[in-house]
């Protein structure tokens, strides 16, 4: 009986010993550091190679973001003077042009800037005849030089404070030629675009200091505004393209370039902001939003070689070199990166040269 059993285990161990993946020495000579693999042995099935070569890659780099609207593009509307709220010409939603009616304030203080542009108007009529009068006067040799001279210094003076009224009013979008004293002011947008905020409520009466009552926007671009760290900065440029991904929108392609690269670097995070700006007709990239933004680095060429390929000893990674006589060599490698299913190198390997690919677990016996 123990006759059997010790037969039994000596099967078992057999058969554990022909499914192991590790070789017999005579698979293999040892040549220095160099591995050689005889015509004859089983590893020459096992052992796959390919030569590798330098190819221009674009190699990507992955950066958070928010979406943001162009401050170009976006204006809070608000009251230039206290008063209260007697008419509104949008609601929500509204697209709206340049110097579109937003709403009417009937404002004391405005009442009071168009009292000061008549009476310059006036003042500086009064100047004009006078220096007119006193011009005549001395053509015809009955007037006398300083008379003139003060009425054309009046004149100026006076022409000047009726210029700062007229320009104090075109600053709120008033045409001083068809301004009625005691009229509403009414307010306007500085840009086209759409209204996003509507807070206006007719009969409320505003501060001058009070928060803006609307706010409008043109979102058909906006800008995705990224953090990249330090050590990635010198990769990307200025009008490089973009790929941003919506999280809550998968499969959505949407494309931008760089706009801006911020001078300032954030002590904190280590990092800089970069400002991409993207076409967004679709409005699928609402302010506020978070995103992620995929950049493109240009690299003049790069080696790429499969992860198959590479073999792992402690911190250092390395690949079997095939050389001469169906010789092969362990080579350390340094890489930058990984794509998908492959390794981007850094330094280790030259064009041209022929690389182990897969079965190279079988060599590692060997050393």
């Amino acid at each position: 009986m123990k006759q059997l059993i010790f037969t039994c285990l000596i099967s078992v161990m057999v058969a554990c010993h022909s499914n192991s993946p590790t070789l017999s020495v005579a698979n293999y000579i040892l040549k220095g550091d160099t591995i050689l693999i005889p015509e004859n042995s089983n590893l020459k099935e096992k052992i796959k190679t390919a030569t590798v070569n330098a190819i221009p890659y674009r190699q990507k780099l992955s950066a958070s973001g928010i979406v943001k609207a162009i401050p170009n593009n976006y204006a809070q509307i608000a009251s230039p003077f206290a008063g209260r709220i007697i008419k509104s010409f949008i609601k929500l939603g509204d697209r709206v042009h340049v110097n579109a009616p937003i709403f009417e304030i009937s404002s004391p203080s405005f009442f009071e800037a168009g009292k000061v542009y008549y009476k310059a108007k006036q003042e500086m009529q009064l100047a004009e005849k006078n220096l007119h009068r006193q011009q005549d006067l001395l053509k015809n040799g009955v007037g006398i030089q300083k008379d003139m001279e003060e009425s054309e210094v009046n004149y100026d003076l006076s022409k000047r404070d009726y210029e700062n009224s007229v320009a104090s009013l075109k600053v709120y979008h008033v045409d001083p030629d068809v301004l009625v004293l005691g009229q509403p002011l009414i307010v306007r947008s500085p840009i086209a675009g759409e209204i996003i905020s509507d807070n206006i409520v007719i009969g409320q009466y505003l501060r001058e200091d009070a928060a803006p009552v609307a706010l409008v926007a043109e979102l058909g671009k906006v800008w995705v505004v990224g953090q990249l760290k330090e050590k990635d900065i010198h990769k990307i440029h200025e009008s490089d393209e973009v790929e941003v991904a919506v999280a809550g929108i998968p499969g959505l392609d949407i494309h931008g370039f760089v706009y801006h690269i911020s001078e300032m670097l954030d002590e904190d995070t280590r990092s800089v902001e970069v400002f991409i700006e993207c076409d967004n007709k679709g409005r699928n990239l609402k302010p506020g939003m978070y995103v992620t933004a995929q950049f493109s680095e240009i690299s003049d060429s790069s080696i790429l070689i499969p992860t198959s390929a590479v073999l792992q000893m402690e911190e250092s990674s390395f690949v079997f070199v095939k050389t001469k006589g169906n010789g092969y060599l362990k080579r350390l490698i340094e890489t930058s990166g990984t794509d998908n299913d492959q390794i981007i190198l850094k330094s280790g390997l030259k064009p041209d040269e022929e690389i182990v690919t897969m079965g190279g677990f079988y060599l590692l016996d060997a050393k």
